[in-house]
């Protein structure tokens, strides 16, 4: 090949992204038809196969994994290159882009991916946030180099990932002050009959609390059930009962939201993964984050 067609790349880079035609046509204002045609060009230039069918679901080949990583930074460069000429200062790092399951407690993502902050070369991080169904789909479609959540996988996901894991943690219990005076010298007897603030019970972690409640012979009252362990913690910030949170979170659960610790259930253990589309993670910016989570996420408090 003696000219790369940029056209065609980022006709490809634009399915690649949506996953579909149809979808590319529609937000590029082209007929699919014309669409698909660029493609082809583009696979006959490079002499390789990008797209591949499952059954109605169009999937990115290996080889068109490779393109979309180098059309990736291609189209960055170019965003610099303006920049530069408008006298802005840029600083090219390494792309990694990662799901966050919306149930992973944020204050957890961020000491998972702090390390790759600190990389001496500098490091671009993409991060998208939604439920772990969705961003399994967008890893399938590798517009995801990994998936950050408190669950494996399941055998059923049609991204046939890998599951990584990163760490675990036992859990502490939090509340305000007041509430913890009241609760704290009799852990956890006292927790009987005292407002709590849980996951819902689609939760992972749900079902392992109502068994450790139920092994220490308490029966909560709970007050709120959430999707959302930010909102969670925002509310028991206000007083509005206990909830639960990562022990190895303490320090930072108790800063931000100005509660105390008041009791611990070891048992009651939240595992942490990286899911890929690779038995072996390879990126260099996920690797390295990989290899710190063996520390940052080990131990309780």
């Amino acid at each position: 090949m003696d000219w790369l067609n940029y056209h065609h790349l980022f006709y490809f880079h634009a399915v690649a992204e949506e996953g579909s035609v149809t979808a590319a046509a529609r937000s590029l204002r082209l007929a699919p038809a014309t669409l698909s045609a660029q493609i082809k060009a583009l696979e006959g230039a490079l002499g390789h196969p990008l797209f591949e069918r499952e059954g109605r679901r169009l999937v990115v080949t290996e080889q068109g994994r490779l393109v979309q990583r180098y059309a990736d930074d291609i189209f960055d460069l170019g965003r610099e290159m303006r920049q530069a000429l408008e006298g802005r200062s840029t600083r090219r790092g390494v792309r990694l882009r990662v799901g966050i399951a919306d149930v992973l407690p944020k204050l957890l993502a961020h000491r998972i991916l702090a390390p790759a902050l600190a990389m001496p070369d500098g490091v671009h991080l993409d991060l998208r946030e939604s439920t772990s169904t969705e961003l399994l789909a967008e890893l399938a479609r590798h517009n995801l180099d990994l998936v950050l959540a408190d669950a494996p996988a399941p055998s059923t996901s049609r991204a046939r990932g890998y599951n990584h894991l990163l760490g675990e943690s036992g859990t502490s219990f939090f509340a305000t002050a007041t509430v913890a005076k009241r609760i704290r010298h009799d852990f956890p007897a006292r927790l009987g009959g005292a407002p709590m603030l849980l996951p819902r019970r689609s939760s992972t972690m749900r079902p392992l609390l109502d068994h450790w409640f139920e092994r220490q012979k308490i029966v909560p009252h709970v007050v709120a059930e959430f999707d959302d362990s930010a909102l969670m913690k925002v509310f028991g910030q206000r007083g509005a009962g206990i909830f639960p949170g990562p022990t190895i979170l303490e320090r930072e659960i108790s800063t931000q939201y100005e509660v105390v610790p008041i009791g611990r259930a070891p048992t009651v253990k939240e595992r942490f993964y990286a899911i890929t589309m690779e038995r072996k993670i390879r990126h260099p910016v996920a690797v390295a984050i990989a290899e710190a989570a063996a520390t940052r996420l080990s131990g309780d408090g």
